[in-house]
């Protein structure tokens, strides 16, 4: 489960993806719309993603994740459109043999995202918008 969608994630879902029973290890990480960034207040988030290009670099991460832990899944769920407040952005799960492989891989997911997948996020404060980069 590698995808974008305007919806609402069911983390649950996302979970389930990457559950096994060789798995000793299930590991869920959700980046939630927070109310504040650069000491202004937000009140609301909206993504963009280049779909194809992004979605294709999900699954270099994917494949990268497998290679480097072997019997580990990954599951990438990202929004796009509006996000409120308190709601998650991105879901990521990992199912592993052991905990700290899947500590690592969520880890290396989550920051390859960051820097290789082209989404763009634009920040909505009281008295204004911003685009800001999606590395943090």
């Amino acid at each position: 489960m590698l995808r974008f969608q305007a919806d609402a994630v069911e983390v649950a879902a996302v979970e389930a993806a990457v559950t096994s029973p060789t798995h000793g290890a299930i590991l869920v990480f959700s980046g939630v719309a927070r109310d504040h960034n650069l000491g202004k207040g937000v009140t609301g988030l909206h993504y963009e993603a280049y779909e194809p290009m992004a979605v294709a670099e999900l699954a270099r991460i994917a494949a990268e994740v497998a290679e480097r832990w072997p019997d580990t899944r990954l599951a990438i769920v990202h929004r796009v459109g509006a996000v409120a407040i308190g709601e998650p952005s991105v879901v990521i799960a990992v199912g592993s043999p052991h905990r700290v492989a899947a500590y690592e891989a969520s880890r290396y997911a989550i920051d390859e995202l960051k820097a290789r997948v082209p989404v763009w996020k634009r920040e909505t404060y009281a008295d204004g918008t911003a685009w800001i980069a999606n590395r943090s």
